[in-house]
């Protein structure tokens, strides 16, 4: 096994055997049209087989080099065998016994292990669910809980999940809220600090950041009393939002803020944590520690988990507030644990190297087309902005999209994020050689879509 945790693999190569989608993709996504609910966003015609390290296997035999690790959930890679080996062992020794009414050792021993590397300050908690959007429903009910206030409050081009609650809070996609109203009531929403497309004209760092101003002087003199607001949701970096980073000093205001006034900070860690941007959780890189960290997709490498960390003083609820059946199963934790190991004594390090590497080759990249507007990101969540041009930066999805496609024909799985924005989120156990590949295939694309 290499240094970075990829296991000896099956694949090496990108191989495109047939026309996209071949054969038995084909009759499969017609039997998925037939039978499977149109809800799913499905933005090219890949039919996944069989995943191996960093490379997916299709119906018809084509291999594909995945960036996008089934939306930054493979953190360890496709089927890794320390990951696989836990899976087989905890499933022959037991499958379910529902943590919300009995005890067993693998949650146990996850809740220790969370405590242990979670960024709160005091004793850490931790609440079992099964995703993203339900990390994110607990942090709500938490809060509420402690604070008995009725408001809350999230950011512009925010995405949390899609269930009520945490939908409510999305402001990010107007098709997410779309024939889904009334939401969750006392929702308010503020400018993110996305400083590239600033809200207020502003040019960071001599903006004096009118992002945390604009909070302070109108939407708390004019829309919501913060006495009134149970919560500030936020991405420690957004997501669907398109790989925004903000500053430091933003994020250590929002802090401030939230002291301030009795609010409880929850953040959102749901893609951009475990080991994501190079550190176990991004809020890391702003040195600060919040109440709530909802934490889901990379934690237990491809299996169904999520945990809501929150400091004791703060996770006071009664038995019966908030329970899950299949939360914390037994297998998604031990699969949990396997994953924590990796991070701790391999990935982690991988991570800022690689990351490193294939942000300086993106950035190499961007200098040479007018269409690239920015790169950004952390560790190995980075993101490419794609423009009308570098001067105008009018957002272009068309072409972000016809990127997208192009580079499927080539052997490589990418997703967008933003409106406009590629995202390259592939396992955490890729080599600078893997980035070179799909680098290779990225410019071959971008040389295309030029003419």
């Amino acid at each position: 096994m290499a240094a970075t945790g990829v296991q000896d693999m099956r694949y090496k190569a990108i191989s495109i055997k047939t026309e996209l989608p071949g054969p038995n993709a084909k009759k499969l996504i017609e039997q998925d049209y037939q039978f499977v609910s149109h809800s799913y966003t499905r933005d090219y015609a890949m039919v996944a087989k069989r995943g191996d390290g960093v490379f997916v296997e299709d119906a018809d035999g084509n291999v594909f080099l995945d960036f996008s690790s089934g939306i930054a959930v493979c953190s360890t890679g496709h089927c890794h065998p320390k990951v696989v080996e836990a899976i087989k062992t905890q499933a022959e020794t037991l499958i379910h016994m529902s943590g919300t009414d009995f005890y067993y050792e693998p949650q146990i021993d996850l809740a220790r292990e969370m405590s242990k590397i979670v960024p709160i300050e005091g004793k850490v908690m931790s609440f079992f669910g099964n995703s993203g959007a339900e990390a994110i429903e607990a942090a709500i009910k938490i809060a509420r809980n402690k604070r008995r206030r009725p408001r809350m409050m999230a950011f512009i081009g925010a995405f949390h999940g899609r269930t009520m609650g945490a939908l409510s809070l999305n402001g990010s996609k107007i098709r997410h809220h779309e024939n889904f109203h009334p939401l969750l009531p006392g929702v308010i929403h503020a400018p993110y600090a996305y400083c590239k497309r600033c809200p207020y004209g502003a040019k960071y760092p001599g903006c004096n950041l009118e992002c945390v101003d604009f909070i302070k002087k109108t939407l708390f003199t004019k829309m919501v009393s913060p006495e009134d607001l149970s919560c500030i949701v936020m991405e420690a970096v957004q997501g669907e939002g398109g790989y925004v980073v903000p500053p430091v000093e933003f994020m250590k205001e929002m802090r401030k803020l939230t002291k301030e006034h009795g609010i409880v900070m929850v953040i959102d860690e749901v893609q951009s944590g475990m080991g994501r941007t190079g550190k176990m959780f991004a809020i890391e890189h702003f040195n600060i520690k919040p109440d709530v960290i909802a934490i889901a997709k990379g934690i237990a490498s491809g299996l169904p988990l999520s945990i809501t960390c929150a400091n004791s003083e703060t996770m006071d609820w009664k038995p019966g507030a908030h329970a899950s059946t299949f939360g914390g199963n037994p297998v998604a934790c031990a699969a949990a644990l396997a994953t924590i190991d990796l991070l701790k004594k391999e990935i982690l390090k991988n991570v800022k190297t690689v990351g490193a590497h294939l942000k300086a080759k993106l950035e190499s990249i961007a200098e040479k087309y007018d269409f690239i507007g920015d790169v950004r990101g952390l560790g190995l969540m980075l993101g490419m902005e794609i423009v009308d041009g570098k001067k105008s930066f009018n957002p272009n999805a068309e072409l972000r999209d016809k990127v997208i496609h192009k580079a499927f024909e080539k052997g490589v799985l990418l997703l967008g994020c933003g409106p406009n924005t590629l995202r390259f989120a592939p396992p955490l156990t890729i080599t600078k050689e893997h980035a070179d590949m799909m680098c290779d295939v990225l410019v071959k694309v971008f040389d295309s879509v030029k003419k």
